[in-house]
């Protein structure tokens, strides 16, 4: 794996706070700060794949096939909402 070294200026409250949160998860600062920003990433990255997948939803077939689905089929135990 390929490191870099970036400089990070964070107001001083969100690094204390930083600090306090890798802290109290037995982790070092750079752990934490790391997982924040793939989870800030992915988060990212799947709201674009949802954006880009609904434009070629057919939004006709969906309801069609919705409408058909446990047709002829009663509900079973575990279905309730």
């Amino acid at each position: 794996m390929r490191r870099s070294n970036v400089a990070l200026r964070l107001q001083t409250s969100l690094l204390e706070e930083a600090k306090r949160v890798a802290a109290s998860e037995g982790v070092a600062l750079n752990q934490l700060i790391n997982v924040a920003v793939a989870e800030k990433v992915s988060a990212l990255r799947t709201e674009e794949y949802f954006r880009e997948r609904s434009g070629r939803a057919n939004i006709g077939k969906a309801k069609r096939t919705l409408k058909k689905a446990g047709r002829g089929k009663p509900p079973t135990a575990g279905d309730e909402i």
